[in-house]
């Protein structure tokens, strides 16, 4: 079975940090169509200070992790820094004393990090939030694991799903957060945790499956 070496892996979150920060404008952009249109610069903030903290040193994929999840929780504004300073606490936690990070240690990451949010938070799957991104790639990732598909495949599928539910966000109605007051006119435009969460699931899967040995 392939497994990701945890000390080696580091690097994904400068991954992950890239991604966000190039995406800044845009996500601030459709955060500015239902809410403060603040998402992309608040999370490029997060990301970048984790970044410049991580860059330079070979911490293990748990260290730049636990160091993305405190920045995020202490030192960035918005409703998001906490939410996901526990998600990637959370999966800290879960990889931070094993070497070699299989399939099933890949799940119980994830599914932490999706508890570590619902505990924090009211939301839940079709109220236009990341969890419309999170759960669906959670499940896939389980359902195809529990398939015997490969740990490779299973990342493959978790992408897909993440950016099914990002994409679903359009048609829902926004039912938490400062874009409920909408309503109705909340449709027809994806939701920035949603979309952001789909560009960290992606490049954490993506380099999780280029380091697979």
């Amino acid at each position: 079975m392939k497994t990701l070496r945890n000390a080696a892996a580091g690097d994904i979150v400068l991954s992950m940090a890239s991604a966000i920060i190039d995406n800044r404008g845009y996500l601030s952009e459709i955060d500015g169509k239902i809410g403060d249109g603040d998402h992309g610069i608040n999370m490029a903030k997060g990301f970048g200070l984790a970044a410049d903290r991580i860059r330079g040193k070979e911490l293990s994929l748990a260290e730049a992790l636990e160091t993305l999840g405190t920045v995020l929780m202490t030192e960035i504004g918005g409703s998001m820094g906490p939410l996901y300073g526990v998600m990637f606490t959370e999966f800290a936690q879960q990889i931070a004393h094993v070497d070699q990070i299989d399939n099933k240690t890949f799940s119980r990451m994830l599914h932490a990090g999706l508890t570590g949010i619902q505990e924090i938070g009211s939301a839940k799957t079709g109220d236009k939030t990341l969890l419309d991104t999170l759960v669906p790639a959670v499940e896939a990732f389980d359902e195809a694991i529990s398939q015997g598909r490969s740990f490779r495949e299973g990342l493959e599928l978790l992408v897909a799903a993440a950016e099914a539910g990002r994409d679903s966000t359009v048609n829902l109605i926004a039912r938490i957060g400062r874009a409920s007051r909408l309503g109705e006119r909340s449709l027809g435009v994806l939701d920035a945790g949603a979309t952001s969460c789909a560009l960290i699931l992606k490049e954490l899967s993506q380099g999780t499956r280029d380091r697979l040995r």
